[in-house]
């Protein structure tokens, strides 16, 4: 509790403040506390569309480069015949196309976030799991989303989130 004059910390039975010497009329002002997954929640969501934007620069590099690339790698002076140009180019295509799905999944975790969708924590959580492996910035978005919203308390404040969301 504080006082509303000064803005010192008070006791609860406290009638005078020691600092500025206000008597509490009725009682000392007390600020609601905010919780630990309201104050991290918007910029997890910031941190994830930013991710997500390089994870879709690194897609669409690949995709382009398996497109655009591999299939005249053979056109090409001292490259020997017998590089696999046909595997290269499908396997190049596939992993582009994976991280471009990934970047769509950050950035409808990320947007989910920000709107405190109530579905936006679960899918944040396993996109999380999966950004632990992409050293450096996906393990530490990683281990700072779990640490935000895994544990068994941070469920029910960010449905409160989302409650006051929706209300608001």
């Amino acid at each position: 509790m504080f006082c509303d004059k000064c803005g010192a910390p008070t006791e609860p039975e406290q009638r005078f403040c020691s600092r500025c010497g206000r008597e509490f009329a009725g009682g000392a002002i007390t600020f609601p506390r905010r919780s630990r997954v309201a104050g991290h929640i918007r910029l997890l969501g910031i941190l994830w569309l930013a991710l997500s934007a390089l994870n879709l620069m690194g897609g669409i590099f690949l995709f382009v480069l398996a497109n655009a690339f591999f299939p005249h790698l053979h056109e090409l002076p001292n490259v020997p015949r017998d590089v696999p140009a046909g595997f290269l180019h499908s396997l190049f295509g596939i992993i582009g196309a994976l991280v471009l799905v990934k970047a769509a999944a950050g950035f409808l975790a990320g947007w989910g976030l920000l709107q405190r969708e109530s579905w936006a924590r679960m899918l944040t959580i396993v996109l999380a799991f999966l950004a632990l492996f992409n050293v450096p910035f996906g393990t530490a978005l990683g281990i700072y989303t779990l640490w935000v919203l895994l544990p068994a308390a941070a469920d029910a404040e960010y449905q409160q989130q989302v409650r006051s969301a929706g209300a608001a």
